[in-house]
C-alpha cells in the first residue's frame, strides 16, 4: 500500500516482499529483526522456528534464519541490522558497528544500549538518545534515531528497505528527509497502528511547515 508517493508499506511476510526484487535493488536496508526476547513481537516473516510466547495468543517471536539474511544481502547493497550481536553467525566482519546509548539508569531492568551491525567500512559510532515514553511496540525506536541513521549512512536518492516495520519510526524519518522506502510488517495490528502513527506525525509536520 502506498502511504505516500515515496513510502510503500505492505502487511506481508518479508520473504515474499524480497522475492519480488532483483539483486542489489535497494541501496540500504535498515532492519530490526526479532531475536527472541519473548515479548509481544511478530516477525516480518518465515514460518519456521516458531516460539509461542503466551498461551492463547497466536503471536510468535520468530528469530530469522540464514535464508532471511541471504535474501537481505541479495536485495540490498548495504545493511544496518539492529540486534546484530545476536546474528553474528550470519554476518561478515565489520568495524562499523553502531551503539545506541539509551541514556537510562543502570538500575533499570531495560538494556542500557542496543547494537547494530553495519556493512559500512566506517569507524564505529555511538548515538545517544532517550527511549520514547509513548510506545506501542516492544522494540520501538525514536524517529530521530532513524533520521540520524539516514543522514549518516544514506545518500540522496537511495532506495531504503525495512523488513520489520514495527512502530513505523523509519517511515516517518524517510518521509521527513525525502527518501524512498519499501517496507513490510507481518502483524496486522502493528501495521495499522504504524499507519495511524505515520498519518498523525506527517499531518503535524504539514501543520508545522504551514
Amino acid at each position: 500500500m502506498k502511504w505516500t508517493d515515496k513510502i510503500e508499506v505492505t502487511n506481508e511476510d518479508n520473504m515474499a516482499l524480497m522475492a519480488r526484487y532483483p539483486d542489489n535493488y535497494f541501496d540500504l536496508a535498515i532492519v530490526d529483526p526479532p531475536y527472541g526476547i519473548k515479548d509481544k513481537i511478530i516477525s516480518g516473516g518465515e514460518t519456521n522456528n516458531k516460539i509461542k510466547i503466551q498461551k492463547g495468543l497466536e503471536k510468535f517471536d520468530v528469530v530469522p534464519s540464514g535464508k532471511y539474511f541471504n535474501e537481505l544481502f541479495r536485495v540490498s547493497k548495504n545493511q544496518i541490522i539492529w540486534g546484530g550481536n545476536y546474528f553474528v553467525k550470519h554476518l561478515t566482519h565489520s568495524r562499523g558497528w553502531i551503539v545506541w546509548d539509551k541514556k537510562i539508569a543502570e538500575k533499570m531492568s531495560f538494556a542500557m544500549c542496543e547494537m547494530a551491525y553495519t556493512s559500512f567500512n566506517k569507524n564505529a559510532k555511538i548515538y545517544k538518545s532517550i527511549v520514547g515514553k509513548k510506545t506501542f511496540h516492544p522494540t520501538q525506536k525514536p524517529i530521530k534515531l532513524y533520521r540520524w541513521l539516514l543522514q549518516n549512512y544514506a545518500k540522496e536518492g537511495d532506495k531504503i528497505l525495512d523488513t520489520h516495520l514495527g512502530s513505523g519510526s523509519i517511515a516517518i524519518a524517510c518521509h521527513e528527509l525525502g527518501f524512498e522506502l519499501t517496507a513490510c510488517e507481518l502483524d496486522a495490528e502493528y501495521y495499522e497502528a504504524a499507519h495511524k502513527r505515520f498519518k498523525q506525525q506527517t499531518a503535524q509536520l504539514r501543520l508545522n511547515l504551514a
